[in-house]
């Protein structure tokens, strides 16, 4: 019998994508609320109940609402907002974080799915904490630039209107100067980090795929670890990891530009180390499609997850490097 699914907000950027990649699937049977009832908390509530899994795709604002409606309906949780990353009786939808995440996740009752920074940035910090490269208080930076579907409807109305600027720093164009974006508590707490990272993202004028820097001034860092070590230890961490890779040194040799819109379509997340001759500096990149690995994709793996399918079903699950 197949596993009944409803997209509470299926009509947002998120879940329409998560639709696209659930819809001709036999394996699951997605139902949904009527257009002119979509907002009715009763139809919505009904949905609930006939769901095993609910998949929570609206905004920030409408969240708690629909957890409660979720609570009383008895349904599992996905939740693609930022509001619950950092909460209590959340389980933290990265499968690859850490050993015995994905059975935390197979048994969840209510799943935060990670932002798309975040996902970059935990993907590079969270192996380097743990392995003892990189201190936990280490006054982490990281930089990043997104396609502008990362920003939801309203950013996007604004760059396909032509009334936004090609490329805008959005720590200040959309957050303020007060350096207060939500995804920071979700770094900092899933990085492994005592300190509040300094984040600095933008926003570019394509449609999809992100860009993540960690720079590294390894000179400073406790115990002078190399670029190699810094490589090693994100390639141990990841191994035999179907949706993460790490960038052979060949390919980081013969690489002239990244395109962060290269994963675009994919559930992939693509790590590079980049170091300086000397070996005294590095940065660490990460590349994913800000509404596959970093949204809808990363949905859907946490869902077949969470009913016991294949991980990969619905996903593009090849390996990039190597064809």
């Amino acid at each position: 019998m197949s596993a009944i699914v409803f997209i509470d907000g299926e009509a947002g950027t998120t879940g329409l994508q998560i639709k696209a990649r659930l819809q001709d699937r036999a394996d699951l049977a997605l139902i949904g609320v009527e257009e002119a009832r979509r907002k009715d908390p009763e139809a919505r509530a009904e949905a609930m109940a006939a769901a095993d899994v609910t998949i929570l795709c609206l905004p920030d604002a409408a969240v708690a609402d629909a957890v409660a409606l979720a609570d009383q309906a008895e349904t599992r949780v996905i939740d693609a907002s930022s509001v619950n990353r950092v909460a209590d009786g959340w389980v933290y939808g990265f499968p690859e974080y850490a050993s015995g995440q994905r059975d935390l996740i197979r048994r969840a009752k209510r799943l935060t799915n990670p932002g798309c920074y975040a996902i970059s940035s935990v993907a590079m910090v969270k192996p380097l904490v743990a392995a003892g490269l990189l201190p936990a208080d280490w006054p982490v930076a990281i930089n990043a630039v997104s396609g502008y579907t990362g920003g939801g409807k309203s950013l996007v109305a604004e760059f396909e209107d032509r009334s936004a600027p090609n490329y805008a720093p959005t720590a200040v164009w959309t957050y303020g100067v007060t350096l207060q974006h939500k995804h920071v508590p979700e770094i900092q707490q899933w990085g492994g980090l005592t300190h509040r990272p300094l984040f600095s993202p933008s926003v570019a004028n394509y449609r999809q795929g992100m860009l993540v820097q960690l720079p590294l001034q390894l000179w400073a860092v406790p115990g002078a670890p190399s670029p190699e070590d810094i490589a090693d230890a994100l390639r141990d961490h990841y191994a035999d990891e179907p949706f993460i890779e790490v960038a052979p040194p060949e390919t980081l040799a013969a690489m002239q530009r990244i395109d962060p819109q290269a994963l675009n379509g994919t559930n992939q997340l693509r790590l590079h180390v980049f170091g300086s001759a000397r070996g005294d500096q590095a940065i660490v990149m990460t590349v994913i499609d800000n509404l596959g690995k970093g949204a809808s994709g990363q949905a859907v793996q946490n869902l077949n997850l969470m009913l016991g399918l294949p991980e990969d079903a619905g996903l593009d699950a090849s390996v990039l490097f190597g064809g």
